[in-house]
Protein backbone atom coordinates (compact mmCIF):
# COMPACT_ATOMS: atom_id res chain seq x y z
CA UNK A 1 0.00 0.00 0.00
CA UNK A 2 1.06 3.41 -0.92
CA UNK A 3 1.18 5.85 1.53
CA UNK A 4 -1.65 8.66 1.21
CA UNK A 5 -1.25 12.58 1.54
CA UNK A 6 -3.16 13.57 4.27
CA UNK A 7 -1.89 17.27 5.57
CA UNK A 8 1.14 19.28 4.78
CA UNK A 9 4.20 16.88 5.06
CA UNK A 10 2.32 14.48 6.97
CA UNK A 11 1.31 11.04 5.35
CA UNK A 12 -0.73 8.43 6.70
CA UNK A 13 -1.16 4.35 5.42
CA UNK A 14 -3.75 4.33 2.46
CA UNK A 15 -5.79 1.76 4.37
CA UNK A 16 -6.60 4.00 7.37
CA UNK A 17 -6.94 6.79 4.88
CA UNK A 18 -9.88 4.67 3.32
CA UNK A 19 -10.62 3.67 6.96
CA UNK A 20 -11.85 7.36 7.62
CA UNK A 21 -13.66 7.63 4.27
CA UNK A 22 -15.75 5.02 5.27
CA UNK A 23 -16.02 6.31 8.91
CA UNK A 24 -17.15 9.51 7.69
CA UNK A 25 -19.85 8.62 4.90
CA UNK A 26 -21.23 6.11 7.41
CA UNK A 27 -21.52 8.83 10.26
CA UNK A 28 -23.15 10.72 7.38
CA UNK A 29 -25.56 8.47 6.20
CA UNK A 30 -26.46 7.77 9.66
CA UNK A 31 -26.98 11.58 10.36
CA UNK A 32 -28.89 11.71 7.17
CA UNK A 33 -31.30 8.94 7.76
CA UNK A 34 -31.96 9.89 11.69
CA UNK A 35 -31.91 13.96 11.43
CA UNK A 36 -35.85 13.78 10.60
CA UNK A 37 -37.30 10.35 11.06
CA UNK A 38 -40.67 10.09 9.59
CA UNK A 39 -43.89 7.52 9.86
CA UNK A 40 -43.99 6.94 6.44
CA UNK A 41 -40.15 6.97 5.68
CA UNK A 42 -37.98 8.18 2.75
CA UNK A 43 -36.18 6.24 0.97
CA UNK A 44 -32.77 6.96 2.81
CA UNK A 45 -34.38 6.26 6.12
CA UNK A 46 -36.40 3.09 4.31
CA UNK A 47 -32.86 1.44 3.50
CA UNK A 48 -31.34 2.36 7.14
CA UNK A 49 -34.31 0.41 8.53
CA UNK A 50 -34.02 -2.16 6.30
CA UNK A 51 -30.36 -2.42 7.08
CA UNK A 52 -30.91 -2.47 10.80
CA UNK A 53 -34.11 -4.71 10.81
CA UNK A 54 -32.30 -6.97 8.80
CA UNK A 55 -29.33 -7.32 11.21
CA UNK A 56 -31.45 -7.19 13.89
CA UNK A 57 -33.28 -10.52 13.15
CA UNK A 58 -29.82 -12.41 12.59
CA UNK A 59 -29.02 -11.13 15.82
CA UNK A 60 -32.18 -12.96 17.41
CA UNK A 61 -31.99 -16.24 15.53
CA UNK A 62 -28.25 -16.30 16.21
CA UNK A 63 -27.80 -15.38 20.20
CA UNK A 64 -31.52 -15.27 21.08
CA UNK A 65 -32.25 -13.11 24.05
CA UNK A 66 -28.30 -11.56 24.16
CA UNK A 67 -28.72 -9.90 20.97
CA UNK A 68 -30.26 -6.27 22.44
CA UNK A 69 -27.00 -6.07 24.64
CA UNK A 70 -24.38 -6.89 21.63
CA UNK A 71 -26.79 -5.47 18.89
CA UNK A 72 -24.35 -2.57 18.91
CA UNK A 73 -21.03 -4.62 18.55
CA UNK A 74 -21.93 -6.86 15.52
CA UNK A 75 -23.77 -4.68 13.80
CA UNK A 76 -21.09 -2.08 13.72
CA UNK A 77 -19.00 -4.42 12.40
CA UNK A 78 -21.23 -5.72 9.73
CA UNK A 79 -22.13 -2.46 8.42
CA UNK A 80 -18.53 -1.49 8.19
CA UNK A 81 -16.99 -4.74 6.95
CA UNK A 82 -19.49 -4.53 3.93
CA UNK A 83 -18.92 -0.83 3.54
CA UNK A 84 -15.17 -1.87 3.69
CA UNK A 85 -15.25 -4.73 0.92
CA UNK A 86 -17.47 -2.77 -1.30
CA UNK A 87 -15.26 0.27 -1.58
CA UNK A 88 -12.52 -2.06 -3.26
CA UNK A 89 -15.31 -2.67 -6.25
CA UNK A 90 -15.29 1.20 -6.96
CA UNK A 91 -11.98 1.93 -9.67
CA UNK A 92 -9.04 3.96 -8.10
CA UNK A 93 -10.25 2.97 -4.16
CA UNK A 94 -9.36 0.24 -2.18
CA UNK A 95 -10.83 -1.76 0.46
CA UNK A 96 -9.62 -0.74 4.01
CA UNK A 97 -10.49 -4.78 4.53
CA UNK A 98 -7.95 -5.81 2.06
CA UNK A 99 -5.24 -4.56 4.95
CA UNK A 100 -4.51 -7.53 7.40
CA UNK A 101 -3.85 -4.51 9.96
CA UNK A 102 -7.28 -3.72 9.45
CA UNK A 103 -9.04 -6.66 9.69
CA UNK A 104 -6.95 -7.51 12.87
CA UNK A 105 -7.94 -4.32 14.57
CA UNK A 106 -11.22 -5.94 14.66
CA UNK A 107 -10.17 -9.29 14.95
CA UNK A 108 -8.65 -8.78 18.71
CA UNK A 109 -12.04 -6.20 19.56
CA UNK A 110 -13.96 -9.69 19.00
CA UNK A 111 -11.21 -11.71 21.02
CA UNK A 112 -11.30 -9.14 23.87
CA UNK A 113 -14.72 -8.57 23.84
CA UNK A 114 -15.54 -12.42 24.28
CA UNK A 115 -13.32 -12.99 27.22
CA UNK A 116 -14.23 -9.63 29.20
CA UNK A 117 -18.04 -10.87 28.35
CA UNK A 118 -17.13 -14.48 29.79
CA UNK A 119 -15.68 -12.83 32.65
CA UNK A 120 -18.10 -10.50 33.39
CA UNK A 121 -20.57 -13.01 32.67
CA UNK A 122 -19.32 -15.97 35.09
CA UNK A 123 -16.37 -14.03 37.29
CA UNK A 124 -13.50 -16.38 37.46
CA UNK A 125 -15.38 -19.64 36.59
CA UNK A 126 -15.16 -18.39 33.78
CA UNK A 127 -11.57 -20.76 33.58
CA UNK A 128 -13.89 -23.66 34.09
CA UNK A 129 -14.28 -23.58 30.21
CA UNK A 130 -10.62 -24.37 29.64
CA UNK A 131 -10.15 -26.99 32.17
CA UNK A 132 -12.23 -29.96 30.15
CA UNK A 133 -14.72 -31.82 31.27
CA UNK A 134 -13.22 -34.09 34.28
CA UNK A 135 -9.89 -32.60 36.75
CA UNK A 136 -7.63 -35.09 35.19
CA UNK A 137 -8.24 -34.01 31.72
CA UNK A 138 -7.16 -30.46 32.52
CA UNK A 139 -3.22 -31.11 31.39
CA UNK A 140 -4.51 -32.08 28.32
CA UNK A 141 -7.67 -30.23 26.94
CA UNK A 142 -6.23 -26.58 28.52
CA UNK A 143 -2.96 -26.10 26.04
CA UNK A 144 -5.54 -27.86 23.49
CA UNK A 145 -8.67 -24.87 24.27
CA UNK A 146 -6.03 -21.91 24.60
CA UNK A 147 -4.59 -22.66 21.52
CA UNK A 148 -7.86 -22.82 20.18
CA UNK A 149 -9.07 -19.45 21.57
CA UNK A 150 -5.93 -17.82 20.33
CA UNK A 151 -6.41 -19.09 16.87
CA UNK A 152 -9.96 -17.43 16.55
CA UNK A 153 -8.15 -14.07 15.99
CA UNK A 154 -6.08 -15.50 13.74
CA UNK A 155 -8.66 -17.28 11.76
CA UNK A 156 -10.85 -14.26 11.83
CA UNK A 157 -8.00 -11.87 10.34
CA UNK A 158 -6.88 -13.94 7.65
CA UNK A 159 -9.80 -15.50 6.20
CA UNK A 160 -11.62 -11.67 5.69
CA UNK A 161 -7.84 -10.53 4.64
CA UNK A 162 -7.33 -12.80 2.26
CA UNK A 163 -10.76 -12.99 0.44
CA UNK A 164 -10.87 -9.16 0.09
CA UNK A 165 -7.45 -8.82 -0.86
CA UNK A 166 -7.51 -11.73 -3.60
CA UNK A 167 -10.41 -9.87 -4.73
CA UNK A 168 -8.65 -7.05 -5.39
CA UNK A 169 -6.04 -8.35 -7.18
CA UNK A 170 -8.27 -10.24 -9.63
CA UNK A 171 -10.60 -6.85 -10.12
CA UNK A 172 -7.30 -5.18 -11.28
CA UNK A 173 -6.01 -7.86 -13.39
CA UNK A 174 -9.42 -8.00 -15.57
CA UNK A 175 -9.50 -4.35 -15.81
CA UNK A 176 -6.12 -4.23 -17.32
CA UNK A 177 -6.72 -6.94 -19.50
CA UNK A 178 -10.07 -7.10 -21.12
CA UNK A 179 -12.34 -4.27 -22.64
CA UNK A 180 -14.60 -2.70 -19.89
CA UNK A 181 -17.85 -4.71 -20.04
CA UNK A 182 -16.62 -7.63 -19.51
CA UNK A 183 -15.51 -7.33 -16.18
CA UNK A 184 -19.10 -7.33 -14.67
CA UNK A 185 -19.55 -10.92 -13.68
CA UNK A 186 -16.72 -9.78 -11.69
CA UNK A 187 -18.18 -6.83 -10.10
CA UNK A 188 -21.15 -8.95 -9.39
CA UNK A 189 -19.03 -12.24 -7.69
CA UNK A 190 -16.90 -9.55 -6.25
CA UNK A 191 -20.46 -8.17 -4.65
CA UNK A 192 -21.39 -11.86 -2.98
CA UNK A 193 -18.39 -12.73 -1.96
CA UNK A 194 -17.98 -9.11 -0.19
CA UNK A 195 -21.73 -10.06 1.85
CA UNK A 196 -20.40 -13.59 2.04
CA UNK A 197 -17.74 -12.19 4.19
CA UNK A 198 -19.02 -10.13 6.25
CA UNK A 199 -21.85 -12.61 7.62
CA UNK A 200 -19.20 -15.40 8.31
CA UNK A 201 -17.20 -12.68 10.05
CA UNK A 202 -20.54 -11.49 12.45
CA UNK A 203 -21.41 -15.36 12.74
CA UNK A 204 -17.94 -16.34 14.16
CA UNK A 205 -17.90 -13.22 16.39
CA UNK A 206 -21.65 -14.01 17.68
CA UNK A 207 -20.71 -17.34 18.11
CA UNK A 208 -17.49 -16.99 20.23
CA UNK A 209 -19.32 -14.45 22.23
CA UNK A 210 -22.51 -17.04 22.35
CA UNK A 211 -20.27 -19.31 23.24
CA UNK A 212 -18.06 -17.37 26.31
CA UNK A 213 -22.20 -16.62 27.80
CA UNK A 214 -22.44 -20.03 28.36
CA UNK A 215 -21.72 -22.08 31.50
CA UNK A 216 -18.52 -24.10 31.55
CA UNK A 217 -19.23 -27.91 32.50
Amino acid sequence: MHPVLFLENHYIPAHVAYTLLVVVLLALLSFLATRRLETYPGRLQNVMETIITTLNELLQNTMGHHARRFFPLIATLGIFILTSNLLGIIPGFESPTANINTTASMAVVVFVSTHVVGVMTHGWKYVKQFLGPVWWLTPLMMPIEIISHLSRPLSLTVRLFGNIMGEDIVLAVVLLLVPLLVPLPVFALMIFTSLIQTLVFMLLAMMYIAGALEEGH
